[in-house]
């Protein structure tokens, strides 16, 4: 068994979670009903073309303290007793002033049984004086910063309207990281047009920024995205679940050891997915990433450099 991996041969979110808290901790969702720049006109009005609702369809509603309630009896009914991360997921969550942020935050911290704080956000959304807040807020509970990277190809970020260049991401954690705020980059595997070695590329990149935490997710069609519009009409490739497990089998061998992987799959809106159905068996989809590692005999960060 190895010394972090366990059982695995990767490193997984919860033997990380295991390791920092010494017991099980769960992410509560929360929708703070932010907006993003990238959807109220500062930079478009369309979104990144994936985007379903900012991500959020299953957060709650109501104040922070009512969406936590109700998470943690969520959250018990399967895991009794276990501690939370308030996981702040829906659109840009340092998209507003200093002040409401720390209402939030604050506010969240003082719920009884959370044990961290997860922030979903842009890396154009990060001013100096937000970053000095998170600084300040790392210092008092577990803070992670997650950065929607999705792909290192400029010319696959223009074609979803990502609508942010990828040297600021590549800027921002640096940033992020000099501070001492733990950083998880998001990707997304499958976009339109983008090869199996432009996949591999994005990974081998950013493992060399050393991120804290990775999320590597499929991606998902969804009714009423511009994306679905762009499907129905040239119906590019979608991955096959075979061809999904040898892609992340291989991207985590160019990932640094100590890099969590926070997810190697995704939940889509499951009512509104086109596309790909195989992704809704998400266990499957692990059981078919593990089986692919144990085939090759391979391991996060066997082909990780400097």
């Amino acid at each position: 068994m190895h010394p972090v991996y366990g059982n695995q041969r990767y490193y997984a979110l919860h033997n990380y979670y295991k390791k920092i808290f010494g017991e099980r901790v769960v992410k509560a969702v929360i929708d703070c009903g932010f907006s993003c720049p990238n959807k109220d006109g500062t930079l478009s009005t369309k979104g990144c073309l994936f985007c379903s609702e900012g991500s959020g369809y299953f957060t709650g509603k109501g104040t922070v303290t009512e969406q936590l309630s109700a998470e943690k009896k969520r959250i018990c009914l399967k895991y009794p007793n276990s501690r939370m991360i308030a996981y702040f997921q829906a659109n840009t969550n340092t998209y507003a002033p200093v002040e409401i942020l720390r209402k939030v935050y604050e506010e969240a911290l003082e719920f009884p049984d959370v044990s961290g704080i997860s922030i979903a956000t842009r890396a154009d959304c990060i001013s100096y004086d937000i970053l000095s807040y998170l600084k300040e807020l790392s210092e008092k509970t577990h803070l992670t910063v997650e950065l929607g990277l999705q792909t290192i190809h400029e010319e696959t970020a223009e074609k979803m309207n990502l609508c942010c260049e990828r040297h600021m991401l590549r800027e921002c954690t640096a940033r992020l990281k000099n501070h001492g705020i733990r950083v998880c980059l998001h990707i997304i595997n499958g976009l339109p047009g983008e090869t199996r070695e432009q996949m591999l590329e994005t990974v081998s990149t950013i493992g060399k920024w050393k991120p804290d935490g990775v999320k590597i997710q499929l991606l998902h069609v969804i009714r009423n995205t511009p994306l679905a519009d762009i499907y129905e009409k040239e119906h590019f490739h979608i991955l096959t679940e075979d061809e999904y497990a040898d892609i992340v089998s291989e991207q985590l061998r160019y990932l640094p050891p100590q890099t969590v992987c926070e997810r190697l799959t995704g939940d889509g809106d499951a009512e509104k997915l086109i596309a790909p159905m195989w992704s809704k068996n998400k266990r499957h989809v692990l059981n078919s990433i593990a089986h692919r590692l144990k085939e090759k005999d391979v391991w996060q960060g066997d082909l990780f450099t400097e």
